[in-house]
């Protein structure tokens, strides 16, 4: 950290950098391995022989794999909304991105066995993870900084959660979920209503200030990061067990899909939410929608990745109701992510995402006692068909400008 500015306070966000750090590209190499620690969790409770699926361990399953996932997505936003807050070179900012790489890093370790002998590992680095940022902010913004009352507050949630985490660390599996999604929900709403504190006020999130270049590009980062992982797990799967023909098949849809993926996400929207952050009114309550947005996307990348894992595995067996889940799910998911990032950048959604889902719903029932080959590929036909209307819409147009509704 020698090159960070040791002193003086962090500076806000009108001295802060537009493009990432090379310090944030290195924490972001963590959440590629936390989200393929993720996939694995996931896979291990889908992937049995067509048959052997039971229905309620795999919905029980994949809710706690989200849970995990949630909380993964909690530390990354904390930290990338900080950096694009204050100045990401200073080194009280430095040390807060280091701190949550750590952390991060040991959640992904521990995110297989998390709600068994790794849970307390889990739990201690996601609350350091939380406490550390507002802690070191509150030393470093020095007395009289307006953003003080609210780091404090931040603080004293982010105590009162930690109960919730570490007592469940020692609880028995239901209750550990119960307590943990008890943490995270009481966060979320701290986060949503401007962290109240009684005697202490809120704030409003329309009134904070962002540098919007740098956190659209965060954002976009990120998403890189799970398309990313997604292409690794693919590969890993693909290489793993055999070079057949089916195989070789659902290896060449997975990437064709993943493609297809980031042509969506990238046409005209994906380029421009930075201008779109800075034309909106009120710059951090797109910065906070957004943040929601690529949740959802994320998730939907996701499952698409544990998807092309299932196929990968069962080329040609039968498919089971959540393996279509994954298969068909994941675009769903990521394309309705997709049409609310579309309204957060322009005010309008393309008919094209809506008819795209409703077409993926409609599938499922004919797809379930089909090769999952099959599911695959009509998922990469339905994202193709999206792509294609993109392209349609864009050709010879001039660029669409950002117009937020923000």
């Amino acid at each position: 950290m020698t090159s960070g500015r040791a002193n003086g306070p962090p500076l806000t966000v009108e001295g802060s950098a537009e493009r990432a750090t090379f310090l944030e590209l290195f924490f972001d190499l963590v959440y590629v391995f936390a989200l393929t620690r993720v996939s694995a969790r996931a896979f291990e409770d889908l992937a049995m022989e067509p048959g052997h699926v039971r229905g309620w361990s795999a919905v029980t399953g994949g809710g706690k794999t989200l849970l995990l996932l949630f909380a993964l997505w909690t530390v990354w936003q904390g930290t990338a909304w900080t950096t694009s807050r204050y100045d990401p070179h200073h080194t009280w900012l430095q040390t807060i991105v280091i701190t949550a790489l750590v952390c991060s890093m040991v959640m992904g370790i521990a995110t297989l066995r998390a709600f068994s002998e790794t849970g307390l590992a889990f739990a201690t680095a996601y609350v350091v993870a939380q406490l550390s940022r507002p802690a070191i902010l509150l030393v470093a913004l020095g007395r009289g900084h307006p953003y003080r009352p609210l780091k404090l507050r931040m603080l004293i949630t982010f105590s009162v959660t930690a109960v919730f985490w570490l007592t469940g660390a020692f609880k028995p599996t239901d209750l550990r979920v119960v307590l943990w999604t008890t943490a995270l929900g009481l966060e979320y709403l701290a986060q949503r209503c401007g962290w109240p504190v009684p005697g202490l006020g809120r704030s409003t999130v329309s009134r904070w200030d962002i540098a919007g270049e740098h956190l659209s590009e965060r954002y976009q980062q990120f998403f890189l990061i799970a398309l990313g992982e997604a292409i690794l797990v693919t590969g890993l799967a693909y290489t793993g067990d055999g070079f057949t023909m089916a195989r070789t098949a659902g290896f060449a849809i997975a990437l064709l899909s993943s493609i297809l993926l980031w042509r969506i996400y990238v046409q005209r929207a994906g380029q421009i939410l930075g201008e779109a952050v800075m034309k909106a009114a009120h710059p951090a309550t797109i910065g906070r929608s957004a943040a929601d947005t690529h949740l959802v996307m994320v998730i939907g990348l996701v499952a698409t990745a544990i998807g092309y894992e299932l196929v990968l595995a069962h080329p040609l067996g039968h498919n089971e109701v959540p393996w279509i889940a994954m298969t068909l799910g994941g675009p769903a998911f990521f394309l309705a992510g997709r049409a609310r990032f579309e309204y957060e950048v322009f005010g309008r959604v393309s008919p094209s995402r809506w008819v795209a889902i409703l077409v993926l719903v409609a599938l499922a029932p004919f797809l379930l006692r089909v090769a999952s080959l099959i599911s695959a590929a009509a998922a990469a036909v339905v994202l193709l068909g999206v792509a294609l209307a993109d392209a349609r819409r864009a050709w010879g147009r001039p660029p669409e400008a950002a117009a937020p509704p923000f």
